[in-house]
């Protein structure tokens, strides 16, 4: 998942992710927790971007992804849509 797509956060009582092109997925961790998340992301880059990062530089994985949600809990979602992708 693309963090730079999140336009959205919202924890009612599910954290969904709402995504800039209106995809909405529910992920198991707290809104702190994907916030966070998006934080260390982001900091990596920036890290990479500034050769400070080595770790990183030597993996092609990009860090911790939030968890979808099963998709039997999506059939609550508003617009109804099957949110994980086609997965």
């Amino acid at each position: 998942m693309n963090p730079d797509l999140v336009e959205r956060i919202q924890e009612t009582p599910d954290t969904t992710l709402i995504m800039v092109d209106g995809a909405k997925y529910i992920v198991r961790e707290s809104m702190a927790d994907v916030i966070d998340l998006i934080a260390a992301y982001r900091a990596r880059i920036v890290g990479m971007a500034y050769g400070t990062d080595q770790a990183l530089r030597s993996s092609t994985n990009t860090g911790p992804q939030p968890a979808l949600a099963p998709v039997a809990a999506l059939h609550s979602t508003q617009h109804g849509r099957a949110l994980d992708g086609g997965r």
